[in-house]
């Protein structure tokens, strides 16, 4: 398996590993595990040509997935679909230029759920990505490939993204970390939009330590007290945490999920490390805000549904024909909600850090799942802080959210440091 994102760069750039070596070993893994179904496009001549001179950035040589909804100068972007199966984009996507520029080499564009809309990793046209790590599982999406590639060892980095719980439900299925920035954190110029209200961008990889690097060149600058990357860990003792047993529902004929006791095992463990924890309930929207979601999806695809709604899968159609009967005026009410419920939940509830599992389910369900049965359920744990714009992380198995990226960095390197990577955790 190839090392960390730190360990390859770092190697690359004393001189101790010749830049080419990271990249053909993942092509060659690439090859040896296709039965993931992982990538839908792979592009080795630009990789290797990339690596003959690879830039001495802070992720020098270190070989990097893209989610296939992220523009890619050159290289096919399909966004999962048969409506984009040709489309080959002119221009990188801003985020994809920044890892580049600090060293990252493309080396492929990762498998995903039609236009990004979906839970579980299921595709109709380029097949299911699989679960490596729990096999005859789904690998959990939109971002599935990522997740599937990272556990196999494939490669250290993946750049995904995430409107609903989409880099974080395939990190808790396939035991690795994903990272969803608080909203507007990261450009999202040059990704397939799905609800540009809730959509964002993030890094996905094995240690949750990677994950700090690739975010801070995204943010394009170092964050202060930033614990595990330049220089020092920051004060973790008495950060209040917040411990959800369970979830508000955000719409009025949504069910609450069952009582989870998962969240108060993660809570002994933040405890342990010198964090403050408490049970509590977030606040509760006052209305519907599933509205918005509904109705920035149908404007999203409105110049080709229902126009080509043959050429669209069987799930994402009929979400998109229930999206149809959205009407302006529940957008509209909708984003009142939505934005009341965030002004609340800027002082309430009055903690530092909430803990919660990552997937609204105990078991992950298996690959040949119905999604539309389960993906309200599924995610009932990772798109409130989504709706919320909320940065949160996906350690295999546990979230943690937080406010601000700072805070949440810190306590999640400081469970890294304490129980090791998700794979390695008996918690996550």
């Amino acid at each position: 398996m190839l090392g960390t994102a730190w360990e390859i760069a770092r190697a690359v750039r004393s001189g101790e590993l010749d830049p080419m070596d990271p990249i053909e070993q993942a092509l060659a893994k690439i090859a040896e595990r296709d039965d993931l179904n992982a990538l839908i496009t792979v592009c080795p001549e630009p990789a290797l040509a990339r690596a003959r001179n690879a830039e001495p950035g802070p992720l020098a040589g270190v070989p990097l997935l893209v989610k296939d909804v992220i523009d890619t100068a050159g290289i096919r972007t399909t966004a999962g679909s048969k409506i984009c199966a040709d489309r080959v984009p002119a221009e990188s996507a801003p985020a994809v230029r920044a890892l580049e520029d600090a060293g990252a080499i493309v080396i492929g564009k990762t498998n995903c759920d039609e236009f990004a809309w979906g839970v579980t990793g299921q595709n109709t046209h380029y097949g299911d990505a699989r679960n490596p790590k729990f096999p005859g599982r789904i690998t959990g999406g939109s971002s599935s490939g990522n997740a599937a590639a990272l556990a196999a060892g494939i490669a250290p980095l993946a750049l995904g993204t995430d409107t609903g719980g989409s880099v974080r439900m395939p990190a808790g299925c396939c035991d690795v970390v994903g990272m969803k920035p608080r909203l507007g954190g990261v450009s999202t110029v040059g990704v397939f939009p799905l609800c540009p209200s809730f959509d964002t961008i993030g890094p996905m990889a094995r240690t949750v330590k990677d994950c700090a690097l690739c975010y801070e060149i995204l943010a394009r600058g170092p964050l202060d007290a930033l614990a595990g990357t330049q220089a020092g860990e920051r004060d973790i003792n008495g950060l209040r945490v917040g411990v959800l047993t369970g979830m508000p529902p955000l719409a009025p004929n949504e069910a609450a999920p069952e009582h989870d006791e998962r969240a108060l095992e993660f809570a002994a463990r933040l405890e342990a490390l010198g964090m403050r924890a408490q049970e509590l309930a977030l606040p509760v929207p006052a209305g519907d805000i599933w509205s918005v979601f509904y109705g920035e999806a149908a404007a999203t695809h409105r110049d080709t549904f229902p126009a080509r709604q043959d050429d669209y899968g069987p799930t994402i159609r009929a979400k998109l024909e229930s999206a149809q009967h959205t009407g302006p005026n529940a957008v509209s009410a909708g984003r009142q909600t939505l934005e009341a419920w965030r002004d609340r939940a800027r002082s309430e509830p009055a903690v530092d850090i909430i803990v919660c599992p990552t997937l609204g389910v105990r078991e992950i369900p298996p690959s040949d799942v119905d999604e539309l049965e389960i993906r309200v359920a599924f995610s009932a744990y990772t798109r409130v802080f989504s709706y919320l714009g909320w940065p949160a992380i996906a350690i295999g198995g546990v979230q943690l959210a937080a406010r601000e990226e700072t805070t949440l960095f810190a306590a999640a390197l400081a469970w890294e440091r304490a129980y090791g990577p998700p794979a390695e955790s008996p918690a996550a």
